[in-house]
């Protein structure tokens, strides 16, 4: 009887492992399905064009760095295979094949044979005739929109996250820089009225000084850290002459063109600007303020640290 009842014991364990492994290997079955059955999908992109794409991309080609640093943050960068001269970030990129610059080298992207080109809103119209030859070879190409806000930039995230199959993981990076934002405001509002400066912001240098007006994901920066903005009674990219810099008489002057603080304070007629007067020029790292991408929410903690050190600077 003991013999007996060791056979049976002995079956009902292999039953149950042979259960075990089973419902284990339809588990991975089940998750494999549902990635294949996320494709294709139809995207509404930049252009106005609903985009569909058939399968999970393995091959990316981006024409914009700020999409390129999106892509990596995804966890995408094993699958780019070119990228532009411009990008400079993460330093992986400098081993990617370079396909142009603003002028994008159709030649080469098509020898990559990429299954999803990421173009970009702002180069629409630089890029029109390599977009169509992009097309008409058969390649799909995804216009990510221009983004002016942190709004825009999530959305610019999420749709590069279900063009190539990483919706999951663009989810979860959009609401951590929600967080990491959330916390740079709540650390803002110990910035009293009194103590609010105000910011002149140099994106590009003389002679064609230009700056950030209102609906610019700039401008929305400076709000986040309880700045005032100087130029906010204008909208976009605004081009601006000496006279009209020193009679806005800023607190603080930032730089996000490479010009260094002592060569702004050196300029003809500036000595007589606050922020010239008490040294607050500040040249910050452009590509974190200037590229609507992840690394924006760094972007902000460098401006609120340069205009405010008392304040965020541990």
């Amino acid at each position: 009887m003991k013999k007996l009842a060791g056979i049976w014991t002995a079956l009902l364990l292999a039953a149950v492992m042979m259960t075990g492994c089973g419902n284990a290997a339809n588990q991975e079955d089940s998750k494999a399905k549902q990635k294949t059955e996320a494709f294709p999908v139809t995207i509404d992109d930049a252009s106005n064009q609903d985009v569909t794409i058939k399968k999970e991309p393995k091959k990316i080609v981006s024409l914009m760095p700020s999409n390129t640093e999106i892509t990596y943050a995804l966890g995408l960068g094993d699958k780019v295979v070119g990228v532009t001269t411009n990008d400079t970030y993460p330093k992986e990129v400098k081993k990617v094949d370079k396909v142009g610059d603003m002028n994008v080298n159709v030649e080469k992207v098509i020898s990559l044979k990429p299954d999803l080109v990421l173009a970009h809103e702002s180069s629409m119209s630089a890029s029109a005739d390599a977009i169509k030859q992009l097309k008409d070879a058969g390649i799909t190409v995804l216009t990510v929109n221009d983004a002016q806000s942190f709004s825009e930039v999530y959305k610019s995230i999420e749709m590069i996250g279900e063009a190539a199959g990483a919706e999951k993981k663009a989810d979860q990076l959009v609401k951590s820089m929600k967080s990491d934002l959330q916390d740079i405001q709540e650390k803002a509002k110990t910035i009293s009225k009194d103590e609010e400066k105000s910011v002149f912001i140099e994106v590009s240098p003389d002679p064609d000084i230009y700056t950030t007006g209102k609906d610019t994901f700039m401008n929305e920066m400076l709000n986040v850290i309880h700045a005032k903005n100087v130029a906010a009674d204008q909208t976009g990219w605004v081009q601006m002459t000496d006279e009209a810099i020193v009679k806005l008489n800023p607190d603080a002057i930032v730089t996000t063109d490479g010009v260094k603080a002592k060569a702004v304070e050196k300029r003809d007629g500036w000595s007589e600007i606050d922020a010239v007067k008490h040294h607050r020029v500040y040249d910050v790292d452009p590509d974190l303020v200037t590229r609507s991408g992840p690394r924006l929410i760094e972007g902000v903690e460098e401006l609120a640290e340069s205009i405010y050190p008392d304040t965020f600077k541990e």
